[in-house]
């Protein structure tokens, strides 16, 4: 079994200083045996690749821990809405993600319109295309789709 592999050309990511040391201990914490071992060897490698802003100079349509967004699976072209979380918020309202699942470590830090690919640990292919920021906390101006709220996903 392989651990999940980004494949073709990969997106340009961005992340808040706020969040990188929080990101960074939640791989660490996970012990090796942690049936998501494939995921948290996923979110390192797309850690290391990230390019790191401080939080006030995010822009508003990258999705960061605690945003909200709309997504598009590639593979099934099925459209869904997620809110990324920390793995000790989990939630089963099915739009909450944690970081740590393979969906969660692919959207983190990706901007609109951006897409990842991804092999599985199975071998098969998976994608994603972020539509639209809904919510990003960092961000309290207004966007395209008028001022950003929590309850415009939940």
């Amino acid at each position: 079994m392989t651990d999940h592999v980004a494949l073709g050309r990969l997106p340009h990511l961005v992340i808040p200083d706020t969040d990188i040391f929080s990101l960074r201990r939640a791989v660490a914490c996970n012990p090796q045996s942690d049936p998501k071992v494939a995921a948290l060897t996923f979110l390192a490698s797309e850690l290391d690749r990230a390019e790191i802003v401080k939080s006030d100079e995010l822009p508003w349509n990258v999705v960061t821990m605690h945003a909200s967004a709309e997504y598009r699976d590639d593979v099934t072209n099925d459209v869904g809405r997620l809110k990324l979380i920390h793995p000790d918020e989990e939630q089963w309202d099915g739009t909450c993600i944690s970081v740590l699942s393979p969906l969660g470590a692919a959207v983190l830090g990706l901007s609109e319109g951006h897409s990842i690919r991804w092999r599985t640990p199975s071998g098969g292919i998976r994608g994603v295309t972020i539509l639209h920021v809904l919510f990003q906390p960092y961000w309290k101006k207004p966007n395209w789709y008028g001022w950003q709220t929590d309850s415009a996903l939940l």
